[in-house]
């Protein structure tokens, strides 16, 4: 699926073929992907990394065009797991058009935040600062949902919410890895400015979208680092309620358990009816003694191997 777009009074509107500078390429089968490579003139590796969520962003220069790899976040859905996952985008800039390879059917373009267009490498710098406005967005949700957790955590045992605390945590990683790749790939780009062709105001909007970058990846580490020592102290706080209902059954127990010893031995008739040629009381305290005595030996026995077995 191909969709144009073209720079008309400082905002991307859509186009047509004729005339749009900006395309965006999504949802591409294996022929229209062979077509794009010829007319591109790029290597298959270098096409693939854009559909590739696990590629790392990088950025190349050559004398035809830009080559650019970044990593967004996609959207979310709720439907089948509490997870947030990162996706790659090409990004191809080349003097007189730019060309988006997308590797879902998430359009970013049709946003609001696409105003203020002077040039193609503004486009790819609004893009930029959109990719960082999605990650700070996705941060306030997972803060929420860990809030959202935490109180249902403190009214439940449940491991499901622990593993979904687990699953917010592994998100943060990955948004982690893909900020720091995306890092380089604009420390690199504000080194070579003069290849992109930037204005002096659209460097200054390249310092500006740096230092946000930087604040989104430290506001990322520290909710990762939160979230990580939450789950730790959730855990212990589990595994600790769980002690206290092991020794509130165990309590219960021991209170049943003597009870239980005095209705078993006064209601064994076989018992009574093999000592009935001699007084119960002499029978019944034998009994008790014999008890008593086979108890005691049990106990030494036990208390000798668990001695011997820890040296």
């Amino acid at each position: 699926m191909k969709t144009f777009y073209e720079i008309k009074d400082g905002v991307l509107a859509p186009s047509t073929e004729d005339f749009g500078n900006v395309v965006v390429y999504s949802g591409l089968d294996e022929a229209e992907k062979q077509q794009l490579k010829d007319s591109l003139n790029i290597t298959r590796h270098d096409l693939d990394s854009a559909f590739d969520p696990d590629e790392v962003s990088r950025v190349e220069f050559t004398t035809d065009h830009i080559y650019i790899i970044w990593k967004r976040p996609d959207n979310v859905s709720f439907e089948h797991e509490l997870k947030f996952k990162v996706s790659s985008v090409g990004l191809f800039l080349q003097q007189n058009k730019l060309i988006v390879i997308l590797g879902d059917s998430n359009d970013p373009f049709i946003n609001s935040e696409f105003k203020k267009i002077t040039s193609l490498s503004s486009v790819v710098l609004k893009f930029f600062l959109y990719s960082i406005h999605h990650y700070l967005a996705h941060l306030k949700v997972i803060k929420q949902l860990t809030t959202e957790l935490q109180t249902k955590l403190n009214v439940s045992a449940e491991n499901r919410y622990l593993i979904q605390m687990f699953a917010l945590g592994e998100s943060l990683i990955y948004y982690i890895n893909a900020l720091e790749t995306n890092s380089s790939v604009l420390n690199k780009l504000r080194s070579n400015t003069d290849k992109m062709g930037l204005s002096r105001e659209e460097i200054e909007g390249m310092d500006d979208i740096i230092i946000e970058h930087q604040q989104c990846s430290r506001q990322t580490e520290i909710y990762s680092s939160v979230l990580s020592g939450l789950i730790d102290a959730r855990g212990s706080i589990i595994n600790n309620n769980m002690n206290v209902l092991l020794r509130n059954l165990t309590i219960i127990n021991v209170v049943f358990l003597p009870l239980n010893l005095i209705a078993s031995i006064g209601g064994m008739s076989e018992f009574s009816m093999m000592t009935r040629f001699m007084s119960w009381k002499v029978s019944y305290s034998l009994f008790m003694v014999a008890m008593v005595v086979l108890g005691w030996l049990i106990w030494v026995l036990l208390i000798k191997k668990f001695h011997v077995g820890s040296r």
